[in-house]
């Protein structure tokens, strides 16, 4: 089965200053979303795709605009409103979260590099400073089930069955950590708990990161790992699209996808509004990877969007990419049947309404996505506080500290204990709407 994709980066809601501009630009959302149901009417689209900085200054309220954007994006490619991919960037972390003691922590590891972040993170208290700038955006992407683990590791991963035994794991990055608005290229740390990718038989990695490579100290290191471990590096940031191919070695490609903007903060001829629709798909014959793209810019004279006949140089649209672990895989097929069963898989037809079973990302159940969509995107802390109360879900030993693990720790052990459906009415008696809605 082919997977497909709207594929979007630099949305940056919340950066418009005056009317005029905020016209402009919201005439360019709608646009968007227009564009991209006329463009996806023949396929079946799978889900979104955001490399970072969705909103501008990482508020609370710029993540629930996007929200409302995103519904009526994958409500127009007629993809569940769930299946949304994001990881964070530079405008997604909120600076008024950065305190002087944090200000030295950065400052500390952008000049000693990865040991002092590793330092850091080991401390419970530092590592808590350097990610309550994210705050608002962990609600946001924990609500489409996109993990950020706050120990300096991955921000999302999910996989995907392109067919028996070939799987495409999505594995995102976040390179927003170390950022407080003055950062400069070369000077971020990626770290090892993020770019040691792991290498499995039958799997080929897509990554997905907010700032290319060369925005990072130890981008060497990462890009070697990148380079062999992943066919597909997916970025944003520095608002220009590109596409470029590495044949590594021989058997052995990746592909290199920089987005461009949805939404530049200056639209210009040079900074335009960008997204791409992607197709990912296995090749049986030569056991490969391939990649269609179909990339869409802004045409000022026809103030709508239009494919862009220049990105992909005349080539394609579809790239095969030399697939090394799709290969592995058909040399132990050849001594002996593949263990289909391996990868996790959701709830069959004859689990009962309530019986929710909590599996890794990619895997849980549409009923059990909504809830986490509707609770950690669309409510406060203060409401999801309430909630727990109401259904007296709170630990015995709680003493009126709550962060965000312990948050989806009882979440989890609700849907576990089959009070989903209880669940989902408190979520609507807290929005006054249904959590299917």
């Amino acid at each position: 089965m082919s997977l497909s994709f709207v594929h979007l980066s630099d949305i940056h809601f919340g950066q418009e200053k005056t009317d005029g501009v905020r016209k402009t630009h919201d005439d360019a959302k709608a646009c968007l979303i227009a564009d991209a149901k006329r463009q996806t009417k023949a396929m079946d689209i799978t889900g979104i795709i955001v490399t970072g900085d969705v909103a501008y200054a990482g508020k609370p309220e710029e993540f629930q605009q996007a929200g409302v954007w995103l519904d009526d994006l994958a409500s127009a490619v007629r993809c569940s409103k769930t299946e949304v991919q994001v990881v964070p960037g530079n405008h997604d972390i909120d600076r008024d979260h950065i305190s002087d003691g944090t200000m030295l922590m950065i400052y500390k590891i952008l000049v000693e590099g990865e040991d002092k972040l590793d330092g850091f993170l080991q401390n419970e208290d530092d590592c808590k400073a350097l990610y309550r700038k994210l705050s608002a955006y962990w609600s946001f992407a924990e609500g489409y089930n996109c993990f950020l683990d706050k120990a300096g590791g991955i921000a999302s991963n999910k996989i995907f069955t392109l067919a028996p035994g070939r799987t495409l794991r999505f594995v995102g990055l976040n390179s927003a950590l170390l950022c407080y608005a003055k950062e400069k290229e070369g000077h971020l740390v990626l770290g090892a708990r993020q770019r040691v990718l792991s290498n499995n038989e039958g799997e080929e990695l897509v990554v997905l990161c907010h700032h290319p490579l060369n925005w990072f100290q130890d981008s060497k290191t990462a890009r070697n790992y990148i380079r062999n471990r992943a066919r597909v590096l997916m970025t944003g940031h520095e608002h220009e699209p590109s596409m470029s191919i590495d044949n590594v070695k021989e058997g052995r490609d990746i592909m290199y996808l920089a987005s461009g903007a949805a939404v530049p903060p200056e639209a210009s001829e040079k900074y335009r509004y960008t997204y791409n629709i992607l197709t990912f798909d296995w090749d049986e014959h030569d056991d490969a990877l391939t990649v269609t793209i179909h990339p869409r810019t802004w045409s000022e004279g026809d103030v709508d969007f239009v494919d862009d006949t220049q990105l992909l140089g005349g080539n394609g649209p579809t790239f095969k990419l030399g697939s090394p672990n799709y290969r592995a895989a058909s040399e132990n097929e050849r001594l002996g049947p593949a263990e289909v069963g391996s990868i996790p898989r959701e709830a069959d037809e004859a689990t009962a309404p309530d019986d929710i079973v909590i599996v890794e990302e990619s895997t849980v159940p549409e009923r059990f996505a909504l809830v986490l969509l509707r609770f950690f995107r669309d409510l406060t802390p203060a409401k999801r506080l309430e909630i727990f109360v109401r259904l007296e879900a709170l630990p015995p030993n709680w003493t009126g500290g709550m962060n965000q693990a312990m948050e989806r720790m009882i979440v989890d052990k609700l849907v576990r204990d089959g009070r989903i459906a209880q669940l989902e009415d408190e979520i609507g008696r807290s929005t006054g709407r249904a959590v299917d809605n």
